[in-house]
């Protein structure tokens, strides 16, 4: 399916419907409908109530992932609606899927990838991308799609990043839809509906609030992803997600964490949740 395929979701209608508060989903992969679901009680996740657990934190300081913004979109996308043992079928079906890698495309939709070094024969290193996560970003506020983690630990690392990104570029709501007991022992909370409306408006009216500086530089930065690394490969400008997470790594360089930015991410986590 193309993406300029009259089938994908426009849009437009795709970001306001999100702003209302609105998201679509399928029932199956192969279902060429959706529909638009509006949950009687929504999942948050508190910005300054994300837990990081002792473990967490030492999963994160020890560098066992490179992760990245925006680099592998689609490949996330694919993972998360890929089979499992425990679902077999997916509610992202194609149409979902052209849908947002066109909204990606656009600059509202971003991922954040998590990759494992590997040698292969002959002592040849390569990237295997083991979680990740993606959603819709949109002034300050930003709602999961879904996840995915093919290693101990790597869908929590990827959330610890994009916490971390939201609260560097100024956002203000991570909105999760559903609770799931994953969620729920990172912070994540159940909330009424109406109450998300409200605090989904808030954020809308008030935009961006001052950058939450955890370094001692502003300007942004990048490096090669490998064991711990980060990088900004691919990455769209214009959110608060994209250029928080650029914000991250010129903070660890300025602090001469470029090279452990995991450590980096831990300390700013652990000294304000």
């Amino acid at each position: 399916m193309a993406r300029d395929d009259p089938q994908i979701i426009p849009p437009d209608l795709l970001l306001r419907a999100y702003r209302a508060g609105i998201f679509p989903m399928a029932d199956s992969r192969d279902d060429p409908e959706v529909y638009w679901v509006e949950p009687r009680q929504r999942a948050i996740l508190p910005l300054d109530g994300f837990h990081v657990s002792h473990s967490l934190a030492r999963t994160l300081r020890r560098g066992r992932f490179g992760v990245t913004c925006n680099r592998a979109f689609d490949a996330v996308i694919d993972a998360c609606a890929a089979p499992r043992a425990d679902a077999p079928d997916s509610w992202i079906s194609r149409r979902i899927r052209e849908s947002y890698r066109e909204l990606h495309a656009l600059g509202h939709a971003h991922s954040i990838e998590v990759w494992q070094v590997e040698e292969g024969a002959g002592g040849v290193r390569a990237e295997r991308l083991v979680g990740g996560l993606y959603g819709v970003g949109f002034g300050a506020v930003f709602c999961g799609e879904s996840m995915f983690s093919r290693a101990s630990d790597a869908s929590k690392v990827a959330l610890c990043w994009l916490v971390a990104a939201m609260r560097r570029g100024g956002a203000r709501l991570l909105d999760c839809q559903f609770t799931t007991p994953h969620l729920t022992s990172l912070g994540a909370v159940e909330i009424p509906q109406s109450q998300y409306l409200g605090l989904l408006q808030e954020a809308q009216r008030t935009g961006l609030a001052p950058r939450y500086r955890v370094g001692a530089s502003s300007t942004t930065g990048a490096s090669s992803p490998g064991s711990g690394a980060v990088s900004m490969a691919g990455a769209s400008s214009g959110g608060a997600v994209p250029e928080g997470f650029s914000a991250l790594l010129a903070d660890a360089a300025a602090v001469g964490l470029s090279s452990s930015p995991g450590n980096f991410i831990a300390q700013s986590l652990t000294h304000t949740s």
